[in-house]
């Protein structure tokens, strides 16, 4: 799954993120990518509430539970966005995006919300 939308505003990340739990408790091998905004997806401390909106946000943390292991940060996406990886929901790995760009080449599938 790609993530490139900020969380709140519109349903894709939460959309994504549900398709993304649905595979896995399957036993679907799948991947996070978050690449641009999409790693807003990932911040902590958010308050959708503000924006009259839920907070779907706090359900990435169950990722390591369903077995996601592969859970990709655009390094160039935080660096431009003045985020570094401790201010994210939980543990990631940065990669640069010719890295990301290699690791969806190799996907059997690309979902991109």
């Amino acid at each position: 799954m790609l993530f490139q939308q900020p969380p709140h505003g519109n349903s894709a990340g939460r959309e994504g993120l549900d398709l993304l739990l649905l595979n896995a408790s399957y036993d679907v091998v799948s991947a996070a990518v978050f690449v641009g905004d999409g790693i807003y997806q990932l911040l902590q401390q958010q308050q959708p509430q503000r924006l009259d909106s839920k907070n779907h946000v706090v359900t990435f943390k169950a990722l390591p539970m369903y077995d996601v292991e592969t859970i990709v940060v655009c390094q160039q996406s935080l660096q431009e966005r003045s985020i570094s990886a401790e201010q994210l929901l939980l543990p990631v790995r940065e990669q640069t995006p010719q890295q990301i760009a290699a690791l969806l080449s190799q996907s059997k599938e690309v979902l991109t919300f």
